[in-house]
């Protein structure tokens, strides 16, 4: 399979919601249901993440964008933000070769939050190398790093690459983190 890894480009916008709604599916039933809307993102919502400073890339291959993967600088930390792959293309590497593409600076912490519920994304991130970071601090990261509601912090975890103890944790917050 020919592909190829490449910046989001505003002619995406409409593959980005699709590849985000269809593959969001998995959430359905899953996460509480007062966290589920239709569609799961609209592409005003694309819009606006973009706005906050986060830059896609693009898993291209002969049959078009079927994968997207966000990355976003947050102070001291790079966040990994909406992962989707197209259902019928997981399985094949995709997610891991984007992750790994945006992984690769190494220059500061990366987290990334995902709804407790979520196992398959949990055992996903588990595989490239993340760590769930303790129940303790999982919603002073959530407050500190990421705009979601209380609901949201309240079902989801956090997991980090590389491993964040409780004393790292603390000099990321103290040294960047914003209010916590």
């Amino acid at each position: 399979m020919t592909a190829i890894i490449r910046p989001y480009a505003p002619q995406d916008r409409q593959d980005a919601v699709r590849i985000i709604n269809a593959a969001a599916q998995a959430y359905r039933g899953e996460i509480p249901d007062d966290c589920w809307h239709e569609p799961y993102m609209a592409p005003e919502a694309v819009d606006a993440e973009i706005a906050t400073g986060v830059e896609f890339l693009c898993y291209a291959t002969g049959d078009g964008v079927v994968a997207l993967m966000g990355a976003q600088l947050v102070r001291n930390v790079r966040l990994i933000r909406h992962a989707y792959v197209l259902p019928e293309w997981q399985g094949h590497g995709i997610g891991a070769t984007l992750i790994a593409h945006l992984c690769r600076d190494g220059d500061r912490p990366i987290l990334v939050g995902t709804w407790q519920a979520a196992t398959w994304a949990i055992r996903f991130y588990e595989r490239q190398g993340f760590v769930r970071v303790a129940e303790v601090d999982i919603a002073r990261l959530l407050r500190s790093y990421w705009t979601i509601s209380d609901r949201q912090v309240e079902t989801s975890v956090v997991l980090a690459r590389p491993t964040l103890g409780a004393d790292a944790v603390a000099h990321l917050l103290a040294t960047g983190g914003g209010p916590s």
